[in-house]
């Protein structure tokens, strides 16, 4: 069976947030966005929720960083990146994508697809912007941390026990001689990250 054929789903626990959280919540690994292999440098993904808002971890193993944007709304995925694509309908049409670099950069927009057969035909809404989005990355060796915290606020209605959502988490990571390397937690097949009928699933869970 191919490694693409099966959407993933990733129970989100329902907890009472602290930073130390992080100890016990279970993670995902990024895999080869085109085979869903294995990738050069390793990325974990955690994520969990309160009544207030959904909150994500990266903890990326990062021998080479590249980062040189400054201003929010930059192209930052040209660079090394870290990114949430969150599809609260579920219908892969309508989903925000937010892009964060090693050096704290973001860049959000929201992302609308015109034809459904063709992942390539999308507006990107870069007038849009995420509010109360927080953020703490901490750097240790060859080991980089991207802590999130985003708001319910920016939904249409908080989750409850049960709630789908369609996500997507991706890395693009640089060597030094300019390869690049693209990661996912669901593999989309190809070298792009907006086919999003393949978006994994994230169900929120009070159990």
């Amino acid at each position: 069976m191919s490694k693409l054929a099966e959407i993933p789903t990733y129970p989100c626990e329902y907890v009472n947030y602290t930073n130390e959280i992080w100890e016990r919540i279970a993670a995902v690994s990024l895999v080869d966005v085109v085979t869903g292999g294995d990738v050069l440098e390793s990325t974990h993904v955690k994520v969990c929720w309160d009544d207030n808002a959904l909150y994500a971890r990266f903890e990326c193993v990062d021998t080479h960083v590249v980062s040189q944007y400054t201003n929010r709304k930059d192209p930052l995925w040209e660079q090394d990146v870290v990114e949430m694509f969150i599809d609260e309908e579920g219908k892969c049409r309508r989903y925000m994508e937010l892009v964060v670099s090693p050096n704290g950069v973001l860049c959000d927009v929201m992302i609308d697809h015109d034809d459904e057969n063709d992942p390539n035909s999308f507006k990107v809404g870069s007038e849009w912007e995420v509010q109360g989005f927080e953020q703490k990355i901490e750097a240790e060796g060859e080991r980089r941390t991207y802590t999130f915290r985003l708001p319910f606020s920016n939904f249409s209605k908080a989750p409850q026990d049960g709630t789908q959502w369609r996500v997507n988490f991706f890395r693009i990571d640089d060597e030094p001689n300019g390869t690049r390397h693209y990661q996912a937690w669901s593999p989309t097949g190809a070298e792009n990250y907006h086919i999003s009928d393949r978006f994994g699933r994230l169900v929120f869970t009070r159990s």
